[in-house]
């Protein structure tokens, strides 16, 4: 990503702050947004992604598809979403480190990583929401990104 790795961070940090898209208003290049953004296509392509974005969402993926069975099964407890999340929290830390996106497909990859820490927070047990909420959140974070962003491959965790 093109921002500098503090100020995008901060701008992440707001994920944490609201409902469901509390990062579509940070400042984001010397922009800011009145209203949130709704995530949308590039005139009707997904956008471009790159290496380390690409392997950064396959790791979360990944480790949704050895979680959800026991999610299913109720037998995920707090410790092991705590794991789950801090995955989920340590993979988006790398792709705004590493992954360099257009302008455009930076703000929309936002929406998603906003959903994605927000998902991640709820199963650290930081929200009234049941950690099981945020395993959901996750999950529709990497369908819109699956939905939004060429992936060869891209195939969402089903449990």
């Amino acid at each position: 990503m093109k921002t500098k790795f503090p100020v995008l961070l901060a701008s992440l940090a707001l994920a944490f702050s609201a409902n469901s898209h509390a990062a579509d208003a940070h400042q984001h290049d010397g922009h800011s947004s009145a209203s949130p953004q709704p995530l949308q296509l590039n005139a009707g392509q997904k956008w471009a992604t790159d290496a380390p974005l690409r392997q950064a969402m396959n790791d979360i993926n990944q480790a949704m598809v050895k979680a959800l069975p026991l999610i299913h099964k109720n037998q995920f407890g707090d410790e092991a979403y705590q794991a789950l999340a801090a995955t989920v929290s340590q993979k988006v830390a790398y792709t705004v480190e590493h992954c360099k996106l257009e302008p455009q497909a930076d703000a929309m990859l936002h929406l998603v990583i906003a959903d994605l820490l927000a998902g991640a927070e709820t199963m650290e047990g930081k929200t009234a929401d049941s950690r099981h909420d945020g395993a959901v959140r996750v999950l529709q974070a990497l369908k819109a990104y699956g939905q939004y962003f060429q992936h060869p491959g891209w195939k969402v965790a089903r449990g």
